[in-house]
């Protein structure tokens, strides 16, 4: 019997009837929700004029306008604590891919050694023999079901999830950067509105003390004018406060010690402005560029690769290899007679436990349609977060609106009631009544105004901006 043509012509039998790849190919699911008419039309709540439907540029924080912002969110992009973690397990997943893709490759394997064969019998201490070993083997999978190809599909498709898991991580590091730096510029906006309020009360206080002096006023009038002038006061710490806490924000973002903000924005005290409306495009869009949708649906292909896994272990995995060496006692080493030469295919079987086996196919497969179940509610969660920071955006725009008109109906009834005191045709009373509303009108339009620039960065941030590179 010829053995070596006998094994070649099995493995070639088993290659011929084996040759397909186990387990099912990945495609991306056709009956998602993210398919729906409904999730990938317009907005419902971005139809008002604060709202385009041009297409959102990545860096949307640019629309601001700002240098010095520009400036942050790029600092905080390439020095981020959050990022840096991001990047190192992407790092680690693309080491597993050339760990998968290695396992394809030609491995080999060099033994050597030296034997002492010595007889013995009793009492009597015989020669023994030397014998020295040397041999290189080498070994190349077949793959014949496609375990190994599944394999690197798998860790593949695990890099795509991990870099979307990155680039989930930049959306936010862009939109936190942002906001502290708005919030910064809102604390010095309300802080210089609610001064300009105190200003006024204390040109009235002083005019109050000097009809005092004059007879025309009471200490009772003094009094209340000087409460009103403390009552505003007390709003200034809290501001100042939320400055240098968002100063902080900024200098963690940007990767530094909470002592070493950036000094630069303190003074900022314009709040940033959009040249138009907040460009939203469809929900289309907002399905293809958020992260966590795209991380989601490379979830599912990684693990429909691992079913293809699991589904191989029913099959044996054949390699084909040789050996080279030389063996035999030390006087003969490296002669002809000692050299010695293998080659052929290598059958590993292992005549699973198939119960098993199919546990483990089934685990795949209902982990599948655990991610499908998940892809579905990520696009659900992403377009309820959408619609839901832009309902708040366009109701915010209506209550910023109100306020201001408030606020230039307050000032116009505090001067009227002013102009009314002097000339002695109303009491102190209505004065401070007037000025009251007039400050509590001024700072309730300026937190409205700062609400406003939030509620931007909110609705950029469920828009998924900001991660491409």
């Amino acid at each position: 019997m010829n053995t070596p043509r006998l094994l070649a012509s099995a493995a070639l039998a088993l290659a011929l009837s084996a040759c397909a790849t186990a387990g099912p190919d990945y495609h991306a699911p056709e009956q998602s929700v993210a398919n729906a008419p409904a999730a990938q039309g317009a907005f419902a709540s971005a139809q008002g004029a604060g709202f385009s439907q041009e297409p959102l540029p990545d860096r949307w924080w640019k629309l601001y306008d700002d240098p010095r912002l520009d400036t942050l969110v790029e600092q905080a992009l390439a020095a981020n604590t959050d990022l840096r973690v991001a990047e190192a397990n992407l790092d680690r997943a693309e080491a597993v891919l050339r760990e998968a893709a290695a396992a394809r490759t030609l491995s080999t394997a060099l033994s050597g050694g030296v034997d002492l064969t010595r007889q013995s019998s009793s009492g009597v201490s015989m020669p023994g023999v030397v014998t020295d070993n040397l041999g290189l083997s080498l070994s190349y999978p077949l793959d014949l079901r496609g375990k190994l190809r599944r394999a690197i599909e798998a860790s593949s498709a695990d890099v795509e999830a991990t870099q979307a898991a990155r680039d989930a991580v930049r959306v936010s590091v862009a939109a936190a950067t942002t906001s502290a730096y708005a919030k910064v510029c809102a604390a010095n906006y309300q802080l210089g509105v609610t001064q300009r309020v105190v200003q006024l009360q204390r040109q009235t206080l002083d005019a109050t003390r000097r009809l005092q002096k004059g007879g025309r006023g009471t200490a009772f009038d003094v009094s209340r004018a000087a409460a009103a002038v403390e009552t505003s006061a007390a709003a200034l710490p809290a501001f100042t406060a939320a400055r240098q806490n968002s100063l902080y924000l900024l200098a963690t973002l940007l990767g530094r010690p909470p002592a070493d903000f950036p000094a630069e924005v303190a003074d900022c005290a314009a709040l940033p402005q959009l040249a138009g409306g907040v460009p939203v495009e469809d929900g289309a869009a907002l399905i293809r560029r958020r992260a966590d949708i795209r991380q989601a649906e490379r979830k599912i292909a990684a693990d429909t690769a691992r079913i293809g896994i699991a589904t191989a272990d029913l099959y044996p995995s054949v390699s084909v290899g040789g050996s080279v060496g030389f063996s035999g006692p030390l006087h003969e080493f490296g002669s002809s007679d000692s050299f010695n030469i293998g080659l052929g295919p290598l059958l590993s079987w292992t005549f699973p436990n198939r119960p098993a086996v199919r546990a483990r196919i089934d685990q795949a497969d209902a982990q599948v349609r655990a991610d499908l179940a998940t892809f579905d509610g990520t696009v659900l969660l992403a377009l309820r977060q959408a619609e839901s920071a832009m309902v708040t955006y366009a109701r915010d725009r209506e209550r910023e609106a109100a306020l201001g008109r408030a606020a230039d109906a307050a000032g116009l009834s505090a001067s009227q009631a002013n102009k009314l005191f002097r000339f002695g045709r109303s009491d102190f009373l209505d004065l401070l009544s007037a000025q009251g509303s007039l400050a509590s009108a001024q700072v309730s339009h300026a937190s409205a105004q700062a609400a406003l620039v939030d509620d931007q960065i909110a609705v950029f941030l469920a828009l998924g901006g900001g991660w491409q590179r």
